[in-house]
């Protein structure tokens, strides 16, 4: 059997999954989206996900016409209907059909559907050895333009930092900001660690940029500033510059679909010692036991 997907309320073979050419969300990108892992037959702080896809809807004024748990229900459908206890959501919410005009309140009704698939972002090799990136030329969105912390279908910016990334011969680009600091990859978030500093100086420090960087707020991210809390392991959110990454002693990404993957090389530029350090390793067995033991849904 094909795969299913749930289409403004019903479950739909693939190949009757459509979208009408005039919907907003195919001409203009508007509208947002999240994506979400499932582990084990439960879907990864799933609440969550749907909070933040309702807060982004919210700031950009597009209606969802389902209630959150409607949504939860819905996925749990989707999920079981594909047989995916280990897997990838994407769940989207367009802006609905409308004209040819920008205008998004002649769209009526909003438009959702949710898709559960395999995933496999990175090879296990690049999980082992460390993944390679560049710094693109492509800055992030300007805050003041698309607030990060809308999850926007949108994705033109990425995108264009992904093509210098593939261009360069690696899969990741770091993005800076508008004043040249570092916000976060094409798709995931970004850390790095180094020794401390005073009294705190033989302790690694895990550093992050802040929100106000041009960060989304990753769902990922504040699991791994969670599990570095708890085992012990200082968390910091500071700007970061490029100089930062180049003399990090530990580099790694996160999001839903990478989970965390360890960055060995910077601009050509080795990260350490060149391969997936102690801390790095540490938070990756910490979030594997996380998702396979319990994987939260709240």
């Amino acid at each position: 059997m094909g795969k299913q997907i749930w289409l403004n309320g019903t479950l739909v073979p693939q190949q009757q999954a459509t979208v009408s050419v005039f919907d907003h969300g195919l001409l203009y990108g508007d509208g947002v989206f999240e994506g979400i892992r499932c582990y084990a037959g439960r879907v990864f702080k799933l609440d969550t996900h749907l909070r933040r896809l309702f807060n982004s809807a919210r700031a950009i004024r597009l209606t969802i016409p389902y209630s959150l748990d409607e949504l939860a229900d819905a996925v749990r459908q989707t999920v079981k209907a594909n047989q995916r206890d280990d897997g990838y959501i994407r769940l989207c919410v367009t802006r609905g059909v409308g004209t040819l005009g920008l205008d998004p309140f002649v769209c009526d009704r909003a438009s959702v559907f949710i898709i559960a698939d395999a995933i496999a972002l990175y090879a296990d090799e690049l999980y082992q050895h460390g993944l390679s990136v560049i710094t693109a030329s492509t800055i992030r969105n300007h805050p003041a333009a698309l607030s990060p912390r809308i999850k926007s279908m949108n994705y033109l910016n990425n995108i264009l930092a992904k093509i210098e990334a593939i261009d360069a011969g690696v899969r990741e680009a770091v993005m800076l900001n508008h004043l040249g600091f570092v916000a976060e990859c094409t798709g995931d978030n970004i850390f790095i660690t180094r020794r401390g500093t005073g009294a705190a100086s033989n302790d690694n420090v895990l550093i992050t940029p802040p929100l106000d960087a041009g960060v989304l707020e990753g769902i990922t991210m504040n699991e791994v500033i969670a599990l570095a809390t708890a085992a012990g392991i200082p968390v910091e959110q500071v700007d970061l510059t490029k100089d930062d990454l180049y003399a990090a002693d530990e580099m790694f990404l996160t999001g839903t679909a990478a989970e965390i993957i360890p960055v060995t090389s910077v601009d050509g530029r080795d990260i350490g010692n060149g391969t997936p350090g102690p801390v790095t390793l540490k938070l990756i067995q910490a979030f594997k036991n996380l998702v396979k033991q319990n994987a939260p849904e709240d």
